[in-house]
């Protein structure tokens, strides 16, 4: 079973900046892409950002300029650097990331807990 673990979370205030990890593990061949979405409350979930098997990255406009996705591929992990965070910024952040299980024939998309950012003085 794959379990995508996220951290970094917390209460920060504005212009702050928090760094989110996401740890997959499990019975895993393969990870293509991997990535970041949040959901405020009464929102839909939206992408944040997201990074392909080949290294190519996608941001929100809102985002762009202030956050950074990147990966450790050998680790399994997922990190996003949020910088210059807003109060609008609040909301739960989770972790997504295609995945070949070992004896798969085809990738599944699996999804973290979500972790809380909360931008607020």
């Amino acid at each position: 079973q794959m379990q995508l673990e996220e951290s970094g979370g917390g209460l920060v205030q504005p212009g702050g900046s928090l760094q989110l990890s996401c740890v997959v593990s499990g019975y895993i061949f393969l990870i293509n892409g991997m990535g970041w979405y949040r959901q405020a409350p009464g929102k839909q979930r939206v992408l944040v950002a997201t990074m392909t098997g080949g290294g190519s990255t996608d941001y929100a406009d809102s985002v762009k300029g202030r956050f950074t996705i990147s990966r450790d591929i050998a680790k399994n992990t997922v990190y996003l650097q949020m910088n210059s965070l807003k109060p609008e910024d609040t909301a739960v952040y989770y972790c997504t990331a295609e995945i070949l299980p070992f004896g798969a024939d085809r990738y599944l998309t699996y999804w973290g807990q979500g972790t809380q950012v909360t931008v607020s003085s």
